[in-house]
């Protein structure tokens, strides 16, 4: 059974959908400061460096100092930097640990951080990837009517990530289309030649991607290709850890390891 797209990149560490409605979808301007896990509890935290703190993500309190950080810059200048950052550091935080509720609030205000990021410039890719990215989560854990509202919505904001700069963030907008193909069955427009068609182009921006990789090797199975998947799945392991995606690469290679061995070698 499929459940609803996941989006990342995203990077992406993807959570199943429960309801069978939900496997067949996918998957204003607020402030994100009005969402209480995205409020600034540390009065000192406008003054912290947000990408150093990001980086350490691993360590969700350091994760959450760097949304506040940007939550608060957002609030004081409203700079399109502040906004799809946010949004990416909300996407994270919405994946990893924390209560339901509070994973929703994080992953919303992340929609919310994005949208503000395309208004402040539509012409440039982040914002649109990163709420695509945290409708996609939505989609994925919160059951059919969050596949429902987001499964197009999320199509369209990766294909304008297309139109803008294809080669963003080494074909990531390729990555994540080629898992909503995979995710979506073809009632609604999936599709596992189109998935292996948009992983395959994103491995020609970076041919180290454990999530394309991974993600490929997924596509592979469900399509009866072991002999394919298990090759995916091996790249998965041997490739380089790339130090601005440590945290993830590392949660792929774990994934990898453990299908490996359930496929076979």
């Amino acid at each position: 059974m499929r459940s609803c797209i996941p989006v990342f990149y995203l990077s992406c560490v993807l959570l199943s959908a429960a309801s069978t409605e939900a496997a067949q979808t996918t998957p204003s301007i607020a402030s994100t400061a009005s969402t209480p896990s995205a409020q600034t509890s540390n009065p000192s935290a406008a003054t912290e460096d947000p990408d150093a703190l990001y980086a350490q993500r691993t360590d969700l309190t350091k994760a959450r100092t760097a949304a506040n950080t940007w939550s608060a810059r957002l609030s004081a200048e409203r700079t399109f930097e502040s906004a799809w950052k946010l949004a990416r550091a909300l996407y994270w935080l919405g994946g990893h640990g924390g209560t339901e509720a509070s994973r929703r609030a994080d992953l919303e205000a992340g929609i919310r951080a994005a949208e503000t990021a395309i208004q402040l410039n539509a012409n440039r890719p982040e914002g649109h990837f990163w709420m695509a990215a945290n409708m996609g989560a939505l989609a994925e854990s919160f059951g059919m009517r969050a596949g429902i509202k987001y499964r197009k919505p999320i199509k369209a904001a990766l294909e304008q990530v297309l139109k803008i700069d294809p080669a963003f963030q080494a074909g990531s907008a390729d990555r994540a289309l080629g898992r909503w193909y995979y995710k979506v069955p073809g009632l609604f427009g999936g599709s596992n030649e189109k998935s292996v068609e948009h992983l395959q182009q994103s491995l020609k921006y970076d041919p180290n991607s454990t999530a394309s990789h991974f993600f490929l090797a997924e596509t592979f199975i469900d399509m009866n290709k072991k002999t394919d998947a298990r090759a995916e799945l091996q790249k998965v392991l041997d490739v380089p850890i790339d130090p601005t995606w440590a945290p993830e690469d590392r949660e792929f290679k774990e994934k990898a390891r453990t299908l490996l061995a359930k496929t076979g070698r």
